[in-house]
């Protein structure tokens, strides 16, 4: 991974680029583990555990590591796998039904929601053909069900909406704006368990976002949104100003920070 000279680089590979290693250097080096580890369901592990099986826990993971479940059913036989991922940040879809919802005070369709782009990751899907799955009963692939459930929230959960996508030799932004809340994003309802998580524990507040300005992938530029003591403050390259909510929420989110709630901050909920 390179940055070379002035041409556009993606802030979201870039995140995990410096994420990953920082999580492999403070482990000691790389030692060429993958960060992605399949458990078995009856394992032992505890939560915490799993998030970092692939090495010691480090400060990133503690931070930004969560877990999710992805669970596979057989629509022939029914037979159910699962596994379980650690996580440092959630990749969302844009649903293509509002992908020409470009701005917040366009009145034609619904408005696109951080909720919306939340269901369409954790919604039951029908895998296609494409992506048959290989049935230990039936012995063969056959068709399937996808679902993810988040098992772990981290502390600072990090949501990457997917603005760029390829079409034919293209690859094309979504400039659609979602709508996402300041305070009381409640993550309860994308929980496996959410019975075992107390009343605070899955909501959360915004404490930075980074947008991308520009039509493409490769050109246009990026800046970022960040709180600070009650206070949001947007970073241009070296220019720093102070702006305010209203400004913050019609951002078009490229990457949403959010930090779990310690205590009682309001009754907003997403």
């Amino acid at each position: 991974f390179l940055l070379r000279g002035y041409q556009q680089q993606d802030a979201h590979e870039f995140m995990r680029y410096l994420l990953d290693h920082l999580h492999l250097e403070l482990q000691g080096g790389f030692n060429g583990v993958s960060r992605s580890v399949i458990l078995q369901e009856n394992s032992s592990l505890s939560a915490s555990n799993k998030c970092c099986i692939n090495g010691a826990s480090t400060v990133v993971t503690a931070i930004f590591g969560g877990i999710l479940q992805n669970e596979v059913n057989c629509l022939i036989c029914g037979t159910e796998s699962r596994k379980f991922d650690p996580f440092l940040d959630l990749s969302l879809d844009i649903p293509s039904q509002f992908r020409n919802k470009r701005t917040k005070n366009q009145e034609s369709g619904p408005m696109c929601t951080l909720r919306d782009c939340l269901r369409s990751f954790t919604d039951l899907e029908e895998l296609d053909e494409t992506e048959l799955y290989m049935c230990h009963k039936c012995k063969k692939k056959q068709k399937s069900t996808k679902k993810f459930w988040i098992q772990k929230l981290p502390k600072v959960l990090c949501l990457h909406l997917k603005r760029f996508h390829w079409t034919a030799y293209l690859r094309n932004k979504v400039d659609t704006y979602v709508e996402f809340p300041l305070r009381g994003l409640d993550m309860k309802c994308y929980l496996l368990e959410p019975e075992n998580s107390g009343p605070e524990s899955c909501l959360y507040d915004l404490a930075a976002v980074v947008v991308h300005h520009g039509s493409g992938v490769g050109s246009g530029h990026y800046t970022a949104y960040a709180a600070h003591e009650g206070r949001w403050f947007h970073f241009n390259d070296s220019t720093v100003t102070l702006t305010d909510e209203e400004t913050v929420v019609k951002a078009k989110a490229y990457i949403l920070f959010y930090v779990e709630r310690q205590a009682k901050s309001g009754s907003d909920k997403l």
